[in-house]
């Protein structure tokens, strides 16, 4: 069931390693951020969304791996968008996307995962600001809704799972910190952030997220093994 956070946010957690749909009210309709992850899944989100009596206008997909660049029909033939260099992974990468997700999820439509298209230049119908940045994924993005206190924050500062570097990919310990540093100045005009997977977090909870994730970076880049028990752990 959708869980309201703040005024005009609500979230949605999968039983799929914890995964957040959040959305979004605006003067136009409803914006879907990530939705997903199962069939039944959606069709309980979409039940959802008919009893909140706005339309969908719109879907935002925060980066370019296959949970986060799914839809259903019954959410509407919509655009759905992303940064530019997201959206020209997913392009590159929807056969890849379709197949890990019939591995995990078949009973969803493969047919529209990864459509989606660069963000206008004036935001589109996506409120609030974008903070692009190149940690976990390319063109990563999080939605910073500063009106509504709300940070939602793709697959970044997360309960239950650690800070995921790109392996294939050169400088992630120092585009992960930098990632943060961008973040954590817009936290502070937020009292609600949402990850991608994991608990909402609140007030004094957002300060412990960057804390333990910190702490986890400073170790690898110490050569250390991390003491951190978040992969897996249920919140």
């Amino acid at each position: 069931m959708l869980n309201q956070v703040a005024d005009g946010v609500w979230v949605r957690q999968s039983a799929w390693v914890w995964s957040n749909t959040t959305v979004v009210e605006t003067d136009d309709g409803l914006i879907v951020v990530d939705p997903g992850i199962h069939g039944a899944e959606f069709d309980e989100l979409a039940d959802d969304l008919d009893r909140l009596g706005s339309p969908v206008v719109a879907g935002f997909s925060t980066h370019p791996h296959f949970d986060h660049l799914l839809w259903h029909p019954r959410l509407g033939d919509v655009p759905r968008y992303a940064t530019a260099a997201n959206a020209g992974i997913a392009a590159e990468a929807r056969e890849r996307a379709r197949a890990m997700a019939l591995e995990t999820a078949p009973d969803i439509p493969v047919d529209l995962i990864a459509l989606v298209t660069p963000l206008p230049a004036d935001g589109g119908p996506i409120p609030g600001e974008i903070i692009e940045h190149d940690a976990h994924a390319l063109g990563h993005a999080a939605l910073l809704l500063a009106d509504r206190g709300v940070l939602i924050a793709g697959d970044m500062l997360s309960d239950v799972l650690i800070p995921l570097l790109d392996p294939r990919r050169p400088g992630q310990q120092t585009a992960y910190p930098a990632a943060l540093d961008r973040l954590e100045k817009a936290v502070q005009h937020v009292d609600v952030l949402i990850p991608g997977h994991g608990a909402v977090a609140k007030g004094p909870e957002i300060a412990d997220r960057f804390a333990v994730d910190r702490a986890y970076l400073e170790a690898l880049q110490r050569g250390e093994e991390p003491d951190d028990q978040r992969w897996g752990k249920r919140p």
